[in-house]
């Protein structure tokens, strides 16, 4: 998989970015592009106003010290119920990519945060577009902590690469390790992508303290359904199947 990076200097979101950039460039031609064809596409920007995470979470990052950048894909053949590869995809490649620098374990906290122990180090966003059964494109926007050394949010566990390795990250040399694996990711067969997926995930061992509408409960996590769904067996034997939003941890 081929990539064009393109440099920005400041936006308010690189999906959105990305996203008026592709709607712009195709409107302007006479035949649709072929995406089979051309590369996809990397928007890196050096400071980003308002990066959003899931929902209504912010993403604070100090200008040019991080990697706040969206990645368009073209995965056509992948069907719309099988959307959920891309998240796969994009988790187990930042994965791979930071366990070569930091040399310890990295997680991936369902859905798909990324985490070195109990402190989160990159947020991803990914919003896809479908036609009939299959999908179109992705837009994948990806904020890492990279070289930052102070967080002054009201979020509660930030982590960056400085902090862990006490030396500061080429950005630019990191960015395209991550897009190398990230392409090889993409190319890796369902069955082995999963596995890779769920060998990864926060806290896949013993019991732990969940909420969900009705309170809280102790469940240990059992699977990651191919549409993304998380499933947790609690301390009845019960298999417990959420959604995106409707369970997380409680400590």
């Amino acid at each position: 998989m081929e990539f064009k990076l393109i440099h920005i200097d400041k936006t308010d979101s690189t999906n959105r970015w990305l996203r008026e950039f592709v709607q712009q460039r195709d409107g302007s031609h006479v035949t649709p592009p072929d995406v089979t064809r051309e590369p996809s596409l990397c928007c890196m920007a050096e400071y980003q106003t308002a990066g959003k995470g899931c929902g209504e979470n912010s993403w604070e990052s100090e200008r040019g010290k991080n990697l706040t950048f969206s990645v368009l894909l073209h995965p056509t053949e992948i069907r719309a119920n099988c959307q959920f590869r891309i998240s796969e995809a994009v988790s187990v490649a930042l994965c791979e990519t930071l366990e070569t620098r930091l040399h310890e374990r990295v997680e991936i906290k369902w859905p798909n945060d990324i985490y070195v122990g109990d402190r989160k180090i990159c947020g991803i966003l990914i919003e896809n577009r479908l036609k009939g059964s299959l999908m179109t494109d992705s837009i994948v926007g990806i904020g890492l902590n990279v070289n930052q050394r102070t967080f002054v949010s009201d979020a509660p566990n930030p982590v960056s690469m400085v902090q862990l390795i006490g030396e500061e990250t080429d950005r630019e040399a990191l960015l395209q390790a991550f897009l190398t694996a990230l392409s090889k990711a993409m190319e890796t067969e369902p069955e082995i992508l999963d596995e890779a997926y769920r060998s990864r995930l926060y806290r896949r061992e013993g019991m732990h303290q969940f909420c969900d509408s009705e309170g809280e409960f102790e469940a240990k996590v059992l699977n990651v359904l191919d549409d993304g769904r998380l499933v947790l067996l609690d301390t009845h034997g019960k298999a417990r199947i959420y959604s995106f939003k409707e369970v997380q941890f409680c400590v």
